[in-house]
C-alpha cells in the first residue's frame, strides 16, 4: 500500500485498537468480525500508547534445538535485520511462534528490542512469550501471548511471510495497529478515511457519554441521547 503521510499516522497511534475498530466500522456501515485479533494478549507495559506501523513478519520455534547449520541461522538472523531497515516505514514486526505449545522461548528481550528500535521498528506482536520487561528499550511496545524466563533454543525459521497470531492473519506490509487489548490490519482503503471515522465515532458516542455522566440521569435521558446519537453523519 501507499506509505500514509505523517500526519495520518499520528492521528492513527492517538487512539487506542478499540477505537481504531469502531471507526472502521463507522466508515463500513456495519459490523464486523475479522481482521482483529481473537485471543488475550499480553502487554510489556499497559501505560504505553498505541503502535502503528507496516508490518514485517517472521516465525520462529524455540522447543527444540534447529537442525540447520549455524551459518544458514546466521545468515537468515542478520539477512532479516537487513529486512527490516527496508521500506516502508514506520515498521511493526509481528512474529508467529510455530511451537506446540506456544511461548516455550522467548525471542522478545532486552537485548532484541533495542536492535529493533534501532533499526527503526516502532514496536512488535508475537503469540510467543517475552522476557526482560523490566528491562526493554524505552518506549518499544511488545504485546506478546504469555511471559517466560527463558530464550530456550529460539531461531527463526522464517520471515517476509505471512503470519497468523492471535487469529489474526498479517501479510508484509499490512498497516497494522495494536496495543494492550490486541491488533487490526487496516485495509488499504480504509486507511485515508480513517480520521473521519475516527471523528464520527467521537461525535456518535458524545451525547451518551454526557448524558450517562450527568447528574440524574435516567432511562428516558439515555432514550433522548441515543436518537440525538443516532442522528450524527
Amino acid at each position: 500500500m501507499k506509505p500514509l503521510s505523517d500526519d495520518i499516522l499520528a492521528k492513527l497511534r492517538a487512539v487506542d485498537t478499540p477505537t481504531i475498530c469502531n471507526a472502521i466500522e463507522e466508515i463500513e456501515g456495519k459490523r464486523r468480525a475479522d481482521n482483529f485479533t481473537r485471543y488475550p494478549v499480553v502487554s510489556c507495559n499497559i501505560k504505553l500508547p498505541a503502535i502503528c506501523g507496516y508490518a514485517k513478519t517472521g516465525t520462529i520455534r524455540a522447543a527444540h534445538a534447529p537442525t540447520e547449520a549455524k551459518d544458514v541461522l546466521k545468515k537468515r538472523r542478520l539477512d532479516y535485520y537487513r529486512y527490516l531497515s527496508k521500506p516502508p516505514a514506520p515498521s511493526l514486526v509481528v512474529i508467529e511462534d510455530l511451537d506446540h505449545p506456544k511461548g516455550v522461548g522467548a525471542y522478545w528481550g532486552e537485548v532484541q528490542t533495542n536492535i529493533h528500535k534501532a533499526l527503526g521498528v516502532v514496536g512488535a506482536l508475537t503469540d510467543g512469550s517475552i522476557r526482560d520487561l523490566d528491562m526493554l528499550a524505552e518506549g518499544f511496545h511488545l504485546i506478546g501471548g504469555s511471559v517466560g524466563p527463558s530464550h530456550a533454543f529460539v531461531h527463526m525459521t522464517a520471515y517476509d511471510v505471512p503470519v497468523t497470531v492471535f487469529g489474526l492473519t498479517v501479510r508484509p506490509g499490512d498497516l497494522v495497529h495494536a496495543d494492550r487489548h490486541g491488533a487490526v490490519v487496516i485495509a488499504p482503503e480504509m486507511a485515508t478515511e480513517l480520521p473521519r471515522g475516527l471523528e464520527l465515532n467521537t461525535r456518535r458516542e458524545a451525547p451518551i457519554l454526557k448524558a450517562a455522566r450527568t447528574k440524574g440521569f435516567t432511562v428516558d435521558k439515555l432514550i433522548a441521547a441515543m436518537g440525538e446519537a443516532d442522528d450524527v453523519h
